[in-house]
């Protein structure tokens, strides 16, 4: 509702003031709204992300585990990019990662792994799965960064942690 929004960006703007500063060089999709699949089968980071990625100015479609997302990119739906938790029930975010790989037309999607570690194992691990980046879930304004800097041409894999 409106005021988990305005609670969000009041506690963001005490957080990092410079929160809402990044910018985008150019407008998204056709519309010029970016479409992200959220994948985050935690209650707790999705209530946290989902605000912070629509005030950022994203089309967010959540699925709560790998499965799901799996199934609406088999159904169709398309996204610009893919945000996935690491460690989920069931299918993990690497597997997920590989499986949507396989698939040509996601072949070039860029994907950003979130997590929780962040160390260089953690990293090297993501990007050997085919992450095209790896941000720590405690570090929104390193998600928004990567993510301004996606474009559906293909980035140039790194991480962010």
């Amino acid at each position: 509702n409106a005021t988990d929004i305005i609670d969000t960006v009041h506690y963001l703007r005490q957080s990092d003031a410079d929160w809402f500063d990044v910018k985008t060089e150019s407008p998204f999709g056709n519309e010029g709204e970016r479409h992200v699949l959220l994948v985050e089968d935690s209650a707790f980071f999705r209530n946290l992300l989902i605000p912070m990625l629509t005030i950022a100015g994203y089309s967010v479609t959540v699925a709560e585990h790998a499965e799901a997302a799996i199934s609406l990119c088999k159904d169709g739906a398309s996204f610009d990019v893919i945000v996935s938790d690491i460690e989920m029930p069931g299918l993990s975010g690497f597997d997920l990662v590989r499986q949507l790989r396989a698939d040509k037309r996601l072949s070039d999607v860029p994907i950003v792994a979130l997590s929780s570690h962040a160390n260089s194992r953690d990293i090297e691990r993501g990007m050997e799965a085919g992450f095209t980046d790896y941000v720590t879930k405690l570090d929104p304004k390193a998600l928004l960064n990567v993510l301004s800097r996606t474009s559906t041409a293909e980035m140039p894999r790194e991480a962010s942690a």
